[in-house]
């Protein structure tokens, strides 16, 4: 037999640009699908798990012993002086553990004249004991004045925070965050709330939300949705849980003529909170700040002995950091 002749002339070269063409589309593709992967990666989820508690030596102890990375501080600044500010920065820092904010509950539009001032010098010198300590955050409520229109109400929160406060956090770098809960001086206890504020405040630099998704739930909105349309404003989170008591709903409602309880506080898991709904939110933002156990369970009560943590409430702690190791990453350094 004789060899097959050797192919020539326009056939190969019509061979050769079909192999090119061909071998450029596909490599043009296989581009463009790793830049669209590239694009839609979702963000290295890093959160800091913690505990919201009372300063004491041994609760930190306790938090840096159970694995926790972070903690929101109960502090009261009128019994810290600069000597004991020092000393208790050098521990937290000694510690490694994040401190992500300063609880500072209150009024900051009380109607009444005294009781206002008292708030406002118990805020600034919160948000200056932050700043030495280098806490990026307090947390609480908006303030209120009952009765009145909405749009009253924000237009003097908006007045007492930008000539009192932004001065004093733009100076120590801390911010004023509110969470949505509904039994205080507060109208930041969801987003029709915090729209009027965001909107009102023009995007400040020194105003943002600790996001307590229990609070959402006994007021029945919905905290994932809830995180999803204001996560850029989610400086610092509360983890708790709500149980709402169906069976005193079905036969009482939610506003009981016999004052019956319909909902509680609960550790996380023990609840109503969807917590893979939102912290699959949390985790597409890439948010990485605090997010610290709130246990106002009943059922790891009492929660304090002095100032340190009870076992029973430490017990609390743990089971919840057991089922939230289920669902958020550990830190590593």
């Amino acid at each position: 037999m004789g060899s097959a002749p050797l192919r020539t002339g326009p056939h190969l070269h019509y061979l050769r640009l079909v192999t090119i063409t061909r071998r450029t589309v596909l490599t043009a593709m296989s581009a463009a699908a790793a830049g669209q992967a590239q694009r839609n990666r979702v963000p290295s989820w890093k959160p800091k798990l913690g505990v919201l508690g009372q300063y004491s030596d041994a609760n930190l102890e306790f938090v840096k012993a159970e694995g926790f990375t972070s903690m929101q501080l109960q502090l009261n600044p009128d019994r810290l002086d600069d000597a004991a500010i020092a000393a208790l920065k050098d521990k937290i820092q000694a510690s490694g553990i994040y401190a992500s904010s300063v609880g500072c509950d209150g009024n900051h539009i009380d109607p009444d004249p005294a009781l206002r001032d008292r708030q406002m010098q118990k805020t600034i010198k919160t948000l200056e004991l932050c700043g030495k300590l280098g806490i990026p955050n307090i947390g609480g409520q908006s303030g209120a004045i009952k009765g009145q229109p909405l749009r009253q109400q924000v237009d003097e929160i908006v007045k007492v925070y930008t000539e009192k406060y932004f001065p004093v956090c733009e100076k120590n770098k801390v911010r004023i965050l509110w969470e949505p809960y509904a039994g205080g001086p507060n109208i930041a206890t969801g987003p029709v709330g915090w729209e009027a504020l965001f909107n009102a405040f023009k995007d400040s630099p020194w105003i943002g939300l600790q996001f307590d998704p229990s609070h959402l739930v006994w007021q029945f909105m919905d905290p994932v949705q809830a995180a999803r349309d204001f996560v850029d404003k989610i400086y610092d989170v509360h983890l708790k849980d709500t149980e709402i008591l169906w069976h005193v709903v079905r036969r009482a409602g939610i506003q009981p003529v016999n004052n019956a309880r319909w909902w509680r506080f609960r550790v996380p898991g023990e609840g109503s909170v969807d917590w893979k709904g939102l912290f699959s939110v949390l985790a597409e933002a890439g948010y990485s700040g605090g997010m610290n156990i709130e246990n106002e369970d009943e059922f790891y009560y009492p929660n304090y002995q002095g100032a340190d943590f009870t076992p029973q409430f430490k017990r609390g702690f743990h089971l919840a950091h057991e089922f939230l190791k289920t669902l958020v990453p550990p830190v590593t350094a």
